[in-house]
């Protein structure tokens, strides 16, 4: 059998140093944390390894592994390595992820600063301006390797010149080093409309669409002709970037504030005569009037 290869049958006097490894295990571990015998593995070849329980907090499911060997015809059993190893049902820690991968959005606060791979798919080369041709020159292929490694680019002024390319690019604001690449217009733009679009529960709800509603504010460029930014502050989207063919409760259109009821012009009945009596009944409680008092009331001399 091969030196290499476990043996089935764990080596007699290995298996029987329990008390050798009992105190290899808690002389590498605090006071108390070392349990009981919890079986054993054979190795190789007079290579056993002995388990341990391990009762310190935090570490539930963990064993002592303490490996013993022999010699090829010795009688003393020596100490090979005592470690801590996770059980089936040991408490691990997760799975280590890189900070690219667990940054979430949301998760940047004041102070925060987020560096962008050079190889982001997200992006792509802008025109900084130094790809512009010197005044006056025209392009032409070089003669040789010697007239390619001279021509160096140019390095642009801190002040574009009046009516160069560059100027143009910065009034337009086109003077980046990187933009979007047709990938990022396509992930931004799969974002937003799975958030404010067209599939979540406020738009199928919604009277009517964003196209058509008076609180949407248009944006430039090709995201302008699917998006828009909504400016209704009584909106869920207000200030966020939604899908035209999103909608809400919020639509500029979507009730008539109804005008308050005008009243009804009054009606005088001459046909008919309502009887007033001149003098009230003795139960109303009120003091009758006298006979100079009713031709005063009434006009009488």
């Amino acid at each position: 059998m091969s030196a290499t290869t476990r043996s089935r049958t764990p080596d007699r006097l290995c298996a029987e140093a329990v008390g050798l490894a009992r105190a290899a295990a808690e002389e590498a571990a605090a006071p108390g944390v070392v349990g009981e015998h919890a079986g054993m593995v054979s190795e190789g070849d007079r290579v056993v390894t002995h388990f341990f329980e391990c009762k310190e907090m935090g570490y539930r499911g963990w064993r002592w592994a303490v490996t013993v060997a022999r010699a090829s015809r010795a009688k003393v059993v020596t100490l090979d390595e005592t470690v801590l190893l996770p059980g089936t049902d040991a408490l691990l820690a997760p799975e280590w992820v890189p900070w690219s991968e667990r940054l979430r959005p949301g998760d940047m606060g004041p102070g925060d600063l987020l560096p962008t791979d050079a190889e982001d798919l997200r992006l792509e080369p802008g025109y900084s301006g130094e790809d512009e041709p010197a005044p006056n020159s025209f392009a032409e292929e070089p003669a040789d390797a010697d007239d390619t490694a001279a021509a160096q680019p140019l390095i642009p002024p801190a002040v574009p010149t009046r009516g160069s390319i560059t100027s143009v690019a910065e009034e337009l604001g086109m003077r980046r080093a990187r933009v979007l690449s047709r990938y990022g217009l396509h992930v931004a733009a799969d974002r937003w409309e799975e958030t404010y679009g067209p599939k979540s529960a406020m738009a199928q709800a919604a009277p009517a669409t964003c196209v058509s509603c008076g609180f949407l504010n248009p944006i430039g460029g090709s995201l302008g002709q699917a998006f828009g930014v909504c400016a209704n502050e009584f909106s869920p989207a207000d200030g966020r970037v939604v899908s035209l063919s999103y909608g809400c409760g919020g639509h500029s259109e979507a009730a008539v504030v109804p005008k308050p009821p005008r009243p009804a012009e009054p009606v005088v009945d001459e046909t008919r005569v309502d009887p007033f009596p001149l003098r009230p009944s003795p139960d109303s409680g009120s003091v009758p009037l006298t006979a100079d008092e009713e031709s005063s009331e009434f006009g009488h001399s």
